[in-house]
Protein backbone atom coordinates (compact mmCIF):
# COMPACT_ATOMS: atom_id res chain seq x y z
CA UNK A 1 0.00 0.00 0.00
CA UNK A 2 2.82 2.30 0.59
CA UNK A 3 3.45 2.43 -3.36
CA UNK A 4 0.30 4.99 -3.74
CA UNK A 5 0.93 8.65 -3.69
CA UNK A 6 0.20 10.31 -0.78
CA UNK A 7 -2.40 12.33 -0.37
CA UNK A 8 -2.24 16.16 1.38
CA UNK A 9 -5.65 17.99 2.05
CA UNK A 10 -5.13 21.63 2.44
CA UNK A 11 -7.74 23.63 4.34
CA UNK A 12 -7.16 27.22 3.93
CA UNK A 13 -9.57 30.00 2.98
CA UNK A 14 -7.28 32.21 0.91
CA UNK A 15 -7.66 30.67 -2.32
CA UNK A 16 -3.13 32.02 -3.80
CA UNK A 17 -2.11 29.42 0.00
CA UNK A 18 -3.79 27.09 -1.95
CA UNK A 19 -2.48 27.26 -5.24
CA UNK A 20 1.17 27.94 -3.44
CA UNK A 21 0.60 24.58 -1.94
CA UNK A 22 -0.56 22.62 -4.79
CA UNK A 23 2.49 24.13 -7.13
CA UNK A 24 4.94 23.52 -4.68
CA UNK A 25 3.55 20.13 -3.91
CA UNK A 26 1.75 18.52 -6.86
CA UNK A 27 4.56 17.09 -8.41
CA UNK A 28 4.76 14.45 -5.49
CA UNK A 29 1.41 14.44 -4.06
CA UNK A 30 -1.96 14.41 -4.46
CA UNK A 31 -2.85 17.32 -3.21
CA UNK A 32 -7.28 18.16 -2.15
CA UNK A 33 -7.86 21.40 -0.97
CA UNK A 34 -11.43 22.83 1.10
CA UNK A 35 -11.81 26.86 1.87
CA UNK A 36 -13.27 26.20 5.16
CA UNK A 37 -13.33 24.05 7.85
CA UNK A 38 -17.03 22.02 7.70
CA UNK A 39 -16.01 20.79 4.05
CA UNK A 40 -12.12 20.35 5.38
CA UNK A 41 -13.93 17.80 8.05
CA UNK A 42 -15.84 15.88 5.06
CA UNK A 43 -13.31 15.69 2.87
CA UNK A 44 -10.90 14.08 5.43
CA UNK A 45 -13.70 11.32 6.26
CA UNK A 46 -14.43 10.86 2.88
CA UNK A 47 -10.74 10.53 1.55
CA UNK A 48 -8.90 9.69 4.64
CA UNK A 49 -5.85 11.65 3.17
CA UNK A 50 -2.18 11.00 4.70
CA UNK A 51 -1.56 14.36 6.18
CA UNK A 52 -3.54 17.88 6.45
CA UNK A 53 -2.15 21.17 6.39
CA UNK A 54 -4.94 23.44 8.34
CA UNK A 55 -4.67 26.96 8.40
CA UNK A 56 -6.08 28.26 12.06
CA UNK A 57 -8.10 31.48 10.61
CA UNK A 58 -10.68 29.96 8.76
CA UNK A 59 -13.68 32.01 7.29
CA UNK A 60 -16.51 29.40 9.03
CA UNK A 61 -14.60 28.49 11.70
CA UNK A 62 -11.25 28.18 13.97
CA UNK A 63 -8.54 25.80 13.03
CA UNK A 64 -8.45 24.66 16.12
CA UNK A 65 -11.91 23.57 16.02
CA UNK A 66 -11.37 21.64 13.30
CA UNK A 67 -8.23 19.90 14.66
CA UNK A 68 -10.38 19.12 17.95
CA UNK A 69 -12.93 17.64 15.21
CA UNK A 70 -10.37 15.58 13.75
CA UNK A 71 -8.76 14.36 16.55
CA UNK A 72 -12.37 13.46 18.63
CA UNK A 73 -13.54 11.54 15.21
CA UNK A 74 -11.98 7.88 14.94
CA UNK A 75 -11.67 8.22 11.29
CA UNK A 76 -9.20 11.25 10.94
CA UNK A 77 -8.00 10.77 14.72
CA UNK A 78 -4.72 9.55 12.74
CA UNK A 79 -3.82 11.38 10.12
CA UNK A 80 -0.95 13.92 11.14
CA UNK A 81 -1.85 17.76 11.47
CA UNK A 82 0.37 20.73 10.59
CA UNK A 83 -0.92 23.95 11.08
CA UNK A 84 0.01 26.90 8.70
CA UNK A 85 -0.91 30.07 9.52
CA UNK A 86 0.36 34.10 9.38
CA UNK A 87 -0.06 33.75 13.67
CA UNK A 88 3.01 33.97 15.15
CA UNK A 89 2.82 33.90 19.04
CA UNK A 90 4.53 31.06 20.98
CA UNK A 91 1.29 30.69 22.76
CA UNK A 92 -0.37 30.04 19.08
CA UNK A 93 2.17 27.47 18.52
CA UNK A 94 2.08 25.49 21.64
CA UNK A 95 -2.02 25.82 21.76
CA UNK A 96 -2.08 23.65 18.33
CA UNK A 97 0.82 21.03 19.43
CA UNK A 98 -1.48 20.43 22.37
CA UNK A 99 -4.63 20.25 20.09
CA UNK A 100 -2.37 17.17 18.96
CA UNK A 101 -1.01 19.06 15.79
CA UNK A 102 2.57 17.16 14.59
CA UNK A 103 3.99 20.32 12.99
CA UNK A 104 3.13 24.30 13.09
CA UNK A 105 4.55 26.75 10.48
CA UNK A 106 4.58 30.52 9.93
CA UNK A 107 3.21 31.65 6.74
CA UNK A 108 4.02 33.39 4.66
CA UNK A 109 5.80 30.15 4.43
CA UNK A 110 8.53 28.86 2.57
CA UNK A 111 8.31 26.15 0.15
CA UNK A 112 11.42 24.16 0.31
CA UNK A 113 10.58 23.80 4.34
CA UNK A 114 7.15 22.98 3.64
CA UNK A 115 8.06 20.27 1.15
CA UNK A 116 11.18 18.94 3.70
CA UNK A 117 8.69 18.99 6.23
CA UNK A 118 6.03 17.32 5.15
CA UNK A 119 7.90 14.43 3.17
CA UNK A 120 9.02 13.94 6.91
CA UNK A 121 5.72 13.86 8.24
CA UNK A 122 4.71 11.60 5.46
CA UNK A 123 7.56 9.11 6.04
CA UNK A 124 6.41 8.74 9.31
CA UNK A 125 3.48 8.54 8.89
CA UNK A 126 3.79 5.16 6.75
CA UNK A 127 6.43 3.64 9.29
CA UNK A 128 4.03 3.94 11.74
CA UNK A 129 1.32 1.80 10.12
CA UNK A 130 3.89 -0.72 8.99
CA UNK A 131 4.73 -1.04 12.58
CA UNK A 132 1.01 -0.86 13.36
CA UNK A 133 0.15 -4.05 10.80
CA UNK A 134 3.57 -6.10 11.23
CA UNK A 135 1.86 -5.99 15.00
CA UNK A 136 -1.06 -7.60 13.91
CA UNK A 137 0.17 -9.97 11.86
CA UNK A 138 1.42 -13.61 12.33
CA UNK A 139 5.44 -13.72 11.71
CA UNK A 140 5.27 -17.16 10.76
CA UNK A 141 2.28 -17.80 8.22
CA UNK A 142 1.98 -13.98 7.66
CA UNK A 143 -2.08 -14.49 8.21
CA UNK A 144 -3.67 -12.33 11.28
CA UNK A 145 -2.42 -12.99 15.00
CA UNK A 146 -4.97 -13.38 17.84
CA UNK A 147 -4.44 -9.93 18.31
CA UNK A 148 -6.32 -8.68 15.85
CA UNK A 149 -8.79 -11.90 15.54
CA UNK A 150 -9.86 -10.22 19.02
CA UNK A 151 -10.32 -7.01 17.13
CA UNK A 152 -11.84 -8.33 14.42
CA UNK A 153 -14.29 -10.64 16.81
CA UNK A 154 -15.38 -7.59 18.23
CA UNK A 155 -16.27 -5.32 15.43
CA UNK A 156 -17.96 -7.95 13.75
CA UNK A 157 -20.34 -8.97 17.08
CA UNK A 158 -21.06 -5.31 17.05
CA UNK A 159 -21.85 -5.40 13.72
CA UNK A 160 -24.01 -8.44 13.71
CA UNK A 161 -25.69 -7.27 16.72
CA UNK A 162 -26.80 -4.19 15.46
CA UNK A 163 -28.00 -5.34 12.11
CA UNK A 164 -29.28 -8.31 13.05
CA UNK A 165 -27.42 -10.42 10.36
CA UNK A 166 -26.04 -13.70 10.60
CA UNK A 167 -22.29 -14.71 11.84
CA UNK A 168 -20.29 -17.79 11.56
CA UNK A 169 -16.48 -18.74 13.31
CA UNK A 170 -14.44 -21.12 12.56
CA UNK A 171 -11.86 -22.99 14.53
CA UNK A 172 -9.67 -24.88 12.83
CA UNK A 173 -7.06 -27.31 14.25
CA UNK A 174 -4.35 -29.44 12.13
CA UNK A 175 -4.61 -33.09 13.42
CA UNK A 176 -1.96 -34.99 15.19
CA UNK A 177 0.49 -31.85 15.22
CA UNK A 178 2.64 -33.03 17.65
CA UNK A 179 3.25 -35.89 16.29
CA UNK A 180 4.11 -34.37 12.67
CA UNK A 181 6.74 -31.58 14.60
CA UNK A 182 8.45 -35.20 16.73
CA UNK A 183 8.65 -36.64 14.06
CA UNK A 184 9.53 -34.44 11.57
CA UNK A 185 11.24 -31.80 13.21
CA UNK A 186 10.35 -28.40 14.35
CA UNK A 187 11.53 -26.41 10.59
CA UNK A 188 9.47 -28.57 8.35
CA UNK A 189 6.66 -28.08 11.18
CA UNK A 190 6.95 -24.12 10.44
CA UNK A 191 6.98 -25.14 6.76
CA UNK A 192 3.30 -26.96 6.77
CA UNK A 193 1.73 -24.43 9.16
CA UNK A 194 2.54 -21.85 6.36
CA UNK A 195 1.48 -24.00 3.95
CA UNK A 196 -1.83 -25.03 5.70
CA UNK A 197 -2.38 -20.78 6.09
CA UNK A 198 -1.92 -20.22 2.36
CA UNK A 199 -4.42 -22.98 1.91
CA UNK A 200 -6.64 -21.35 4.26
CA UNK A 201 -6.37 -17.60 3.04
CA UNK A 202 -7.09 -19.21 -1.02
CA UNK A 203 -10.25 -20.57 0.05
CA UNK A 204 -12.11 -17.94 1.92
CA UNK A 205 -12.62 -15.49 -0.81
CA UNK A 206 -15.43 -13.58 -0.06
CA UNK A 207 -13.86 -9.84 0.83
CA UNK A 208 -15.10 -9.65 4.40
CA UNK A 209 -13.90 -12.63 5.53
CA UNK A 210 -11.15 -13.24 7.91
CA UNK A 211 -8.50 -15.73 8.77
CA UNK A 212 -6.33 -15.70 11.32
CA UNK A 213 -3.80 -18.11 13.41
CA UNK A 214 -5.54 -18.62 16.51
CA UNK A 215 -2.28 -20.19 18.62
CA UNK A 216 -0.04 -22.78 17.58
CA UNK A 217 -1.67 -24.99 15.43
CA UNK A 218 -4.97 -23.60 15.48
CA UNK A 219 -6.08 -21.02 13.03
CA UNK A 220 -9.70 -19.12 13.05
CA UNK A 221 -12.16 -18.20 10.12
CA UNK A 222 -14.44 -15.10 10.85
CA UNK A 223 -17.61 -15.20 8.58
CA UNK A 224 -19.76 -11.95 8.24
CA UNK A 225 -22.79 -12.11 7.16
CA UNK A 226 -23.09 -15.77 6.74
CA UNK A 227 -25.91 -18.38 6.99
CA UNK A 228 -25.27 -21.77 9.04
CA UNK A 229 -24.65 -23.10 5.56
CA UNK A 230 -22.19 -20.91 4.09
CA UNK A 231 -20.22 -21.46 7.17
CA UNK A 232 -20.56 -25.56 7.14
CA UNK A 233 -19.99 -25.10 3.47
CA UNK A 234 -16.68 -23.10 3.71
CA UNK A 235 -15.42 -25.51 6.82
CA UNK A 236 -15.42 -28.67 4.49
CA UNK A 237 -14.18 -27.02 1.70
CA UNK A 238 -10.82 -25.76 3.78
CA UNK A 239 -11.05 -29.41 5.00
CA UNK A 240 -10.63 -30.90 1.54
CA UNK A 241 -8.44 -28.45 0.02
CA UNK A 242 -5.83 -29.03 3.20
CA UNK A 243 -6.22 -32.79 2.97
CA UNK A 244 -5.61 -32.68 -1.23
CA UNK A 245 -1.92 -30.99 -0.21
CA UNK A 246 -0.94 -34.35 0.44
CA UNK A 247 1.43 -33.38 3.29
CA UNK A 248 3.21 -36.21 4.32
CA UNK A 249 2.23 -37.26 7.80
CA UNK A 250 3.37 -40.98 8.09
CA UNK A 251 2.43 -40.88 12.21
CA UNK A 252 -1.05 -39.56 11.15
CA UNK A 253 -3.56 -42.57 10.33
CA UNK A 254 -4.48 -40.53 7.30
CA UNK A 255 -0.86 -40.39 6.05
CA UNK A 256 -1.01 -36.82 5.31
CA UNK A 257 -1.92 -33.40 6.63
CA UNK A 258 -5.58 -33.15 7.85
CA UNK A 259 -7.46 -30.49 9.83
CA UNK A 260 -10.43 -30.66 12.01
CA UNK A 261 -13.04 -27.66 11.90
CA UNK A 262 -15.92 -26.58 14.63
CA UNK A 263 -18.13 -23.80 13.60
CA UNK A 264 -20.15 -21.91 15.74
CA UNK A 265 -23.16 -19.97 13.74
CA UNK A 266 -25.67 -17.43 14.88
CA UNK A 267 -28.36 -16.68 12.80
CA UNK A 268 -29.31 -13.37 11.66
CA UNK A 269 -32.58 -13.67 13.71
CA UNK A 270 -31.16 -13.31 17.19
CA UNK A 271 -32.33 -11.00 19.27
CA UNK A 272 -29.90 -11.27 22.66
CA UNK A 273 -26.37 -9.70 22.25
CA UNK A 274 -23.21 -12.10 21.74
CA UNK A 275 -20.95 -13.14 24.09
CA UNK A 276 -17.22 -13.27 22.36
CA UNK A 277 -16.01 -15.48 24.94
CA UNK A 278 -19.23 -17.84 24.59
CA UNK A 279 -19.23 -17.75 21.19
CA UNK A 280 -15.30 -18.93 21.13
CA UNK A 281 -16.22 -21.90 23.38
CA UNK A 282 -19.15 -22.76 21.24
CA UNK A 283 -16.75 -22.95 18.69
CA UNK A 284 -13.80 -24.80 20.63
CA UNK A 285 -16.93 -27.16 21.67
CA UNK A 286 -17.64 -28.37 18.53
CA UNK A 287 -14.00 -28.65 17.47
CA UNK A 288 -13.67 -30.89 20.41
CA UNK A 289 -16.33 -32.79 18.62
CA UNK A 290 -14.80 -33.02 15.28
CA UNK A 291 -11.66 -34.21 16.82
CA UNK A 292 -13.95 -37.07 19.01
CA UNK A 293 -15.24 -38.34 16.05
CA UNK A 294 -12.24 -38.83 14.06
CA UNK A 295 -10.54 -35.77 12.93
CA UNK A 296 -10.54 -35.06 9.28
CA UNK A 297 -13.95 -33.62 10.04
CA UNK A 298 -16.35 -30.74 10.66
CA UNK A 299 -18.67 -30.31 13.07
CA UNK A 300 -21.53 -27.23 13.31
CA UNK A 301 -23.50 -25.65 16.22
CA UNK A 302 -26.03 -23.02 16.47
CA UNK A 303 -25.18 -20.62 19.02
CA UNK A 304 -27.87 -19.04 21.16
CA UNK A 305 -26.80 -15.87 22.90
Amino acid sequence: MFNNIAKILVIDDERINIQLLFEGLSDEYDILAASNGIDGLKVAREKRPDLILLDIMLGDTHGHDVCNALKEDPETANIPVIFVTAQDKPEDELAGLELGAVDYFKKPFSLPLVRIRVQKQIELKRKTELLEELALVDGLTGVANRRQFDNKLLQAISYVDRNHRGLSLLLIDIDYFKQYNDNYGHVKGDFALKLVAKSLMHGVTRPLDFVARYGGEEFAVILLDATPQEGEALAQKLRIAVENKNIVHETSEFGHITISVGVSHVVAAHEKKISPAAFIENADASLYAAKKAGRNSVVSDEFTP
